[in-house]
């Protein structure tokens, strides 16, 4: 199975990226080279949404590339955020805790909330 990647950059702060298929050894290779072209587009502060609601299986060489990938995101000051992972791929987040509760959102309006309620916060309109 492969790994298939979507792209789209509705504005250089938010950046959403879609994964289809199996992030896994024979994969990750596909997700770190699509990353190193999206990632220079999203602005320094800004924020890298990956959807995960087709992602079928994740190993450890798939969590190799999301942690640097956050780590990446995070020395520009940014952020990842995960979106819509399927239950089983969530489970390993949890078991390995891999990736913070606080970065993973069940649906678009959950992830739209929250980062409606981070900039409320920043500009003192709570």
């Amino acid at each position: 199975m492969t790994l298939i990647v979507r792209s789209e950059s509705p504005t250089p702060a938010r950046s959403t990226v879609w994964l289809e298929g199996r992030l896994d050894a024979n994969t990750f290779t596909d997700l770190d080279e699509a990353l190193s072209d999206i990632t220079p587009m999203v602005d320094n502060g800004g924020t890298l949404v990956l959807d995960l609601s087709q992602l079928d299986y994740i190993s450890s060489a798939g969590l190799r590339s999301l942690a640097q990938l956050r780590k990446k995101m995070n020395d520009r000051g940014g952020r990842t955020l995960l979106l819509n992972p399927q239950p089983q791929v969530k489970k390993v987040f949890d078991i390995v805790k891999a990736v913070p509760v606080k970065e993973v959102f069940a649906s678009i309006n959950e992830l739209d909330q929250y980062l409606d309620h981070i900039q409320r916060t920043v500009t003192g309109q709570h």
